[in-house]
């Protein structure tokens, strides 16, 4: 198929919005360019879930069998209490409200390395560069790259993620859009010394939780420590030292593992630390550019959504974009399909999230209850009309 006339698109970010959207795009004939700031797609990574609509956009681009393939299969979360006492053992689908054999859990970096091999032939990917300005008028938007190169395009869509520096450049700072929902968290990687397979295990105390997440039989685990804390500690945003001294200092007098994984923390070559937040915002677009995935509407890990509002959000601006001869109605249409849905997807993040991090010892002692009662849990609850969307068949449009 030729490329659409005068519909050139360029794609910041290639995780998970990024690449799926590059696929669409191209298959509706648009032109399409992918710049990613990291040298290459970034591998393996911790567990994120597919559900809902988002299987059927997989199953679309013809990359439901590969993710079958590449399913973790956790079999059970088992919490425990301060000093390590067994309070109860659930399978994940009780906590997330996920659908037990259909819904899929991959590695992050799995899901993206399908994503990009599915299109990397059929597009143009910009590895080691990043958007530093841009400049919107009627003719395009004008970008130029950290590299030095300047080019033109119709369109600039931001799919960079939580802290994405295309919204910055074309909406303004952060601060405005971001939501603050009250925790910190770091994660590492560290040797397998717990016996654990197929399995997580969280550890939690009113404000403070640590889990440990085996990713099938490796010889590694994800750790994760997460704590409340009323303000961001933006001082520790910049200063890796810093945050281990923060992680350090707020788990110093916990028992059980967590010595053990403050000492790990320590040493990690793979710490990544953020606050647990959202965005929101009252637009998607703002003249030719327009965000996807987590630069738009990131929801949260406690929402356990965010890869699969991605993964739909860029299926229906990729067919509203085909759909549509003016961006502007394109995105307006993007917006009306989908902002409902993701509404209700970043909810889940506040409802469910006392349940995973509860902040106070009534929040725990309820937690702890339903966990030995599990008609109580969030996943006996019919969540189908939350993750699930119908989609738009946009298969015969060619532009």
């Amino acid at each position: 198929m030729g490329t659409a006339p005068g519909r050139t698109i360029l794609i910041s970010g290639a995780s998970i919005a990024g690449p799926s959207l590059a696929y669409w795009l191209h298959r509706y004939g648009f032109a399409v360019t992918v710049v990613e700031k990291a040298d290459a797609i970034r591998v393996g990574g911790y567990p994120i879930d597919i559900r809902g609509t988002a299987l059927d956009v997989v199953s679309r681009m013809g990359l439901l069998p590969r993710l079958r393939a590449a399913h973790v299969d956790s079999r059970n979360i088992t919490f425990v209490g301060a000093d390590g006492d067994r309070v109860g053992s659930v399978r994940p689908e009780a906590i997330t409200g996920g659908v037990e054999g259909r819904d899929l859990e991959v590695r992050r970096g799995d899901l993206a390395e399908a994503l990009y091999d599915a299109v990397r032939g059929d597009v143009e990917f910009l590895f080691g560069d990043w958007i530093t300005a841009l400049h919107d008028h009627d003719g395009g938007v004008d970008v130029t790259f950290d590299s030095g190169a300047q080019r033109t395009f119709d369109l600039v869509i931001g799919a960079d993620g939580l802290h994405s520096h295309t919204r910055g450049l074309a909406f303004g700072p952060e601060e405005q859009y971001h939501r603050y929902l009250g925790h910190c968290f770091t994660g590492f990687t560290l040797p397998n010394h717990f016996g654990l397979s197929h399995e997580a295990l969280m550890w939690n105390v009113p404000g403070r939780a640590a889990a440990l997440y085996a990713v099938g039989d490796d010889d590694h685990v994800h750790a994760f420590l997460n704590f409340a804390r009323t303000e961001p500690p933006f001082d520790a945003f910049r200063d890796p030292e810093a945050q281990r001294d923060l992680v350090a200092d707020v788990f110093s007098q916990d028992a059980w593992e967590i010595p053990r994984l403050v000492a790990a923390m320590r040493r990690a070559d793979d710490l990544f630390f953020d606050v647990i937040s959202q965005i929101r915002m009252p637009r998607w677009s703002r003249g030719r550019v327009a965000l996807a995935g987590d630069a738009a509407h990131a929801p949260s890990f406690l929402s356990g959504q965010g890869s699969s509002i991605a993964l739909v959000g860029a299926y229906v601006l990729a067919g509203e974009l085909a759909s549509h001869a003016d961006h502007s109605t394109a995105f307006t249409a993007y917006e009306e399909r989908t902002r409902v849905f993701v509404e209700l997807n970043q909810a889940l993040a506040t409802t469910g999230g006392t349940h995973v991090l509860p902040r106070s010892a009534e929040e725990l002692a309820r937690r702890n209850h339903a966990l030995r009662n599990p008609d109580h849990l969030p996943g006996d609850q019919d969540w189908a009309a939350i993750t699930a969307l119908t989609l738009p068949d946009y298969a015969d449009i060619r532009r």
